[in-house]
Parts: C-alpha cells; structure tokens; sequence
C-alpha cells in the first residue's frame, strides 16, 4: 500500500505596488483598486475544485507569496482562512506564512493578520542600505524596514522570517555584512540569505547592472556564513537558516518532496496519487494573468492551464533537486515513500556524483557533501546525465 506525502497549501496573490527589475515571478502592478472580494471568491471556488486531490489528508501548513499579499486587508484574510478551515482538516500546530513587504507595512493591518490565524511572516527587506534598495526598484527604505519587523513582534509575530539578497549592484564585502548585522539585532527566528540572479524576462536581464565578481561573491559567501554560525543561526538550506527549531515547515516539506495544492493566479502544485506504475506524480499550474483567472471564477473550463505527470526519470531527478538543497540531505526510505521508485533508479541518479565525492556514499541518508553544496549544480547534472546514459 502506497502511502501519499504530506500535503501542504500555496496560495498566490499576484499584484504589487511596484514590479521589481530584478523579479521574475508571476507578479503584476496594480493600477486600480484591489479586487479583493472577488479574488477571495475566486482562490476559494479554486480550492472547491482542487478538493478531489486532498485525499483525506490534514494540511500541514498554508504559504501566501506572490506578488504582494499583504496589500490584502487582515478581514480578507480572515475570510479566506475561514473558507479553508471549512473545507479542509488542519493541522492543530499549522504553519501559516505570509509574505509583507515594508512599504506596505501599517500597524493595524499587521495586527489584523496575526489575529486572522497567520502565525508566520516572511518580510521581504532585501537590504538595509538605502541606495542598494533603490537601485533595486524597491518601495521602502531601511527606516521602515526595521520598523516593519519591530512592530510584527509587538503585535504578536514570534515567528518572523527577513528576505535578505546579496551581490548587489555595486555591494562591498562591509556593505553585505552590514546588512546581515542588522538583520541579526532585529532577531528573526529565520533568515533566508540567497544571491542576486539575473533572471530571464527581467529588467535586469534586459539591462544588466554591474555586480561583484566572483571572487568577490565567494568571500561575502563564507564571510556572511561565519558571521550567520557565530549568531547561532544554521544553514539548514542552500540559502535559508534558522535558530534550531524554527526551520520553515512549508519550505522543508517542498525539499522533502512533499505535495501541495496551488491555488491563485499562476500558482503551481503538485500531487501525488496511486497509479498503475506506483506512485503517480502530477505538477498542475494555473492561468498566470489576474483578470483572465478572475474571469474563469464561473468558466466551466476552471482556472487550471495546464498538468502534466512525471516520468519515472524526472520523478527521481526532480526528488534530487529539492532533496540535495538540504545542508542533511533527507533520510532514504523518504526517496521510495515520495516517488514510488526503488533503490536501483536512486543508484542510477547517483552513482556518478558519488565517484566524484559530491554526494554520501550510503543511500541510508540521500545527501551532499559539503563540496557537492558547493557545486549543486554540476551534482545535480551529473544526477541527470548518469540516468540518461543508462537509460
């Protein structure tokens, strides 16, 4: 008997005051009023027709991203976790993240979220440094940044995640770790840490501003990871870290490889099922533009715009992809519990990182070495290409 992943919930709100040059998510500027009614409408006759994939489940834990959500009032927020409770089973210590940006921050609007149910927020501050925000087309500076995170805690935020980027345009080594000692006396139970990419279908890609070099970026890397260790912080991802215990649920269960629901304008799941061949596993993804998914609201055609099932090799391939980011990598009996495969195909995926050190030698535990953190991506190549060989 096949037992199913648990199974947690994204939902996504896609406008913005502003888009970012840097932001290659499915994110829109608002031009007029939020359709805030209508979209709640609309993400719960979503959630109705995901209903059939929960499969009796309880759900672990509820992430907001977007595009900006917390440009939805903590009435409509109350609203749609009302709308969720009634139909699905949570669970009794759920996690429930939202994700703020400071320059939409008010007092009363951040206290209507904790007392909507959201336990968790995500505040997406990116740096401290005036001038690096505005080259990055952000819309707060640092004074509102900290005054964001400091008022979150006294209304009742005891869980609070900063978004912190580097290799900025124009970022020295004492400018980064300024932004990480700042980060630190404000006491975040979480801190994701990641670099600044070029993503395609950006300004920045269209435009690209002048970044550090590489050596430059390899030394802000091990110097803000000695200053994050000596915090008491641990890397337990690629870019997230945490004091011990107060990991984010919702992201671990997506580098378990765990199942979630999406729900939202562009939002993507995936769902796991018994099949014929053992464990099926199905992405799904929703129409990405607002007003085409607010319209589909009472099209019989629904707001999917497309799925499609995994093959055996992307099943074991795309269990690697999430599963290595972790800095303990994941226990091997979850490699046959989430994608149905048995240890060969797990050998087939790995024997070549092993030889080349980059991965544990003991399927016991599936993990990278610390070189193979290091050079994720030539692992995980080296993943890819080693079953296309044999296959």
């Amino acid at each position: 008997m096949l037992s199913l992943p648990p199974l947690a919930l994204y939902i996504h709100v896609p406008w913005c005051v502003r888009k970012c040059p840097y932001c290659d998510f499915n994110s829109h500027t608002l031009t007029d009023a939020l359709p805030e009614t209508a979209y709640i409408d609309a993400l719960l006759a979503d959630l109705d027709a995901e209903m059939a994939n929960v499969q009796g489940r309880v759900l672990t834990s509820i992430f907001i991203g977007g595009g900006t959500p917390s440009l939805v009032s903590g009435a409509g927020y109350q609203r749609l976790l009302a709308g969720i409770r009634e139909r699905l089973t949570l669970a009794p210590d759920i996690e429930i993240t939202l994700e703020a940006n400071p320059g939409t921050f008010e007092r009363e609007r951040f206290a209507d979220f904790r007392r909507a149910g959201i336990n968790r927020l995500s505040v997406g501050v990116q740096s401290f440094d005036n001038e690096a925000l505005a080259r990055l087309g952000r819309i707060h500076d640092a004074g509102e940044a900290v005054h964001a995170i400091t008022t979150a805690r006294e209304v009742g935020f005891d869980e609070v995640n900063i978004d912190l980027m580097h290799g900025l345009p124009g970022q020295t080594m004492a400018s980064a770790l300024a932004d990480i000692d700042q980060a630190l006396a404000l006491e975040p139970s979480h801190l994701s840490w990641y670099q600044l990419t070029l993503e395609p279908n950006t300004a920045f890609y269209s435009r690209p501003p002048e970044l550090p070099e590489e050596d430059v970026l390899a030394d802000i890397q091990d110097a803000g990871q000695a200053r994050l260790e000596a915090a008491g912080f641990q890397r337990y991802e690629i870019s997230a870290w945490s004091r011990p215990g107060h990991e984010a649920r919702h992201n671990l269960n997506y580098w378990r490889f765990g199942d979630y629901l999406g729900i939202g304008a562009g939002a993507h799941g995936k769902i796991s099922r018994p099949g014929d061949q053992g464990l099926e596993i199905e992405r799904r993804w929703k129409t990405r533009q607002p007003e085409t998914y607010l319209a589909r609201h009472h099209d019989p055609r629904g707001f999917m715009a497309g799925s499609r099932v995994l093959s055996r090799d992307e099943k074991g391939l795309e269990f690697l992809m999430n599963a290595l980011r972790l800095s303990d990598g994941v226990p091997g009996e979850l490699w046959r519990r989430h994608t149905g495969l048995d240890e060969a195909r797990l050998d087939a995926h790995t024997r070549a990182p092993i030889a080349r050190e980059l991965m544990l030698e003991t399927h016991a535990r599936i993990q990278a070495t610390p070189l193979g953190l290091l050079f994720l991506n030539d692992l995980l190549a080296l993943c890819d290409d080693s079953v296309l060989a044999r296959s």
